[in-house]
């Protein structure tokens, strides 16, 4: 069982209440979708949700709306919003305090045991429940993942947290700061979800050596080639990126780059990055399992005829 860890932040004052949660889960994904009519017929595979930093699995007006969208666009498909732990609250808190290398052992699990995913599933994650997916489909290929969307995902990691989803200001801004200068601390890597994917481009051996996630999930430390092997197991992997982000910086992780090295403002292209031949993107590419889609607006600000037109029929598929 999935345990929070008490953490006496003397600064932060977090405010877990579940309306000021909902009223900024509502601003984020933009999802007062009112539901329509389904898409088409014929059997087709369930998907997994898997929620971003300040947000829950099933609040009705977020991820719980999503997931009845695509119930009645997906011919009425299973839909599983994962929950971690056992009930919203520490759902929400695992979102910055539960270990993402926990985390996902506790997905894997419990997808394991799911018989209604055993011939396989489609999955959604959004902002950092994207990467957090991608390290599902590397770690554990069974049940397998058939395609992988990520709204949002920052798969080369964040080097800026300029606003915290539901939290105080003092908060975020104590956050940003700790990051800032001790992100790849052991006690912050263990206490810290957003630590996990810090990646400083003017210190790359020390984000590599410390990161105790992304730089393993990115083949950066040492190269497994399981990862790679399940990884390409996907049949797509679609990457959405917000074009006018605001949280996540460079809004470009969302698309699998990052600064050049030693610098933060140039970006590197893509297929000239290490990852993109060391987790074998470069062999998805040429395979035309990669896709990438670009969308005006603010991180997850995103519009149920969009959700219908651009994502419906990956799932339909």
């Amino acid at each position: 069982m999935v345990r929070p860890r008490i953490i006496n932040f003397n600064i932060i004052q977090l405010n877990i209440g579940l309306k000021k949660a909902a009223v900024f889960s509502v601003f984020l994904a933009a999802v007062y979708f009112v539901v329509g009519f389904g898409t088409k017929t014929g059997s087709t595979l369930p998907v997994v949700l898997w929620h971003g930093m300040g947000d829950t699995c099933c609040l009705p007006f977020s991820l719980g709306a999503i997931k009845t969208l695509i119930e009645e666009h997906v011919n009425g498909t299973y839909v599983r919003s994962l929950k971690i732990g056992g009930n919203v609250v520490l759902d929400y808190e695992s979102g910055f305090f539960i270990h993402p290398n926990e985390q996902v052992e506790y997905v894997c699990k419990h997808l394991a045991q799911d018989e209604r995913l055993a011939e396989g599933y489609n999955a959604i994650g959004f902002s950092q429940g994207g990467q957090f997916l991608r390290a599902v489909a590397q770690r554990c290929p069974e049940p397998p993942m058939r395609t992988l969307i990520t709204l949002g995902g920052q798969h080369q990691g964040v080097f800026g947290l300029p606003m915290c989803p539901t939290l105080t200001a003092t908060s975020c801004e104590y956050i940003s700061r700790l990051l800032n200068v001790a992100a790849y601390e052991e006690w912050v890597q263990a206490e810290l979800v957003q630590a996990t994917y810090w990646h400083d481009p003017l210190h790359e051996n020390q984000y590599r050596l410390g990161s105790t996630f992304l730089a393993d999930i990115n083949n950066e430390l040492y190269l497994n080639e399981n990862y790679v092997e399940n990884l390409n197991k996907l049949k797509k992997f679609v990457m959405v990126m917000f074009l006018n982000d605001t949280i996540v910086q460079p809004k470009e992780s969302q698309w699998f780059q990052f600064y050049t090295s030693g610098q933060d403002r140039v970006i590197q292209p893509f297929n000239e990055s290490k990852v993109y031949q060391d987790l074998g993107l470069d062999r998805m590419l040429r395979e035309g399992k990669l896709q990438f889609l670009g969308i005006e607006g603010d991180h997850l600000a995103i519009s149920k005829a969009w959700f219908i037109e651009h994502l419906v029929p990956l799932l339909l598929e």
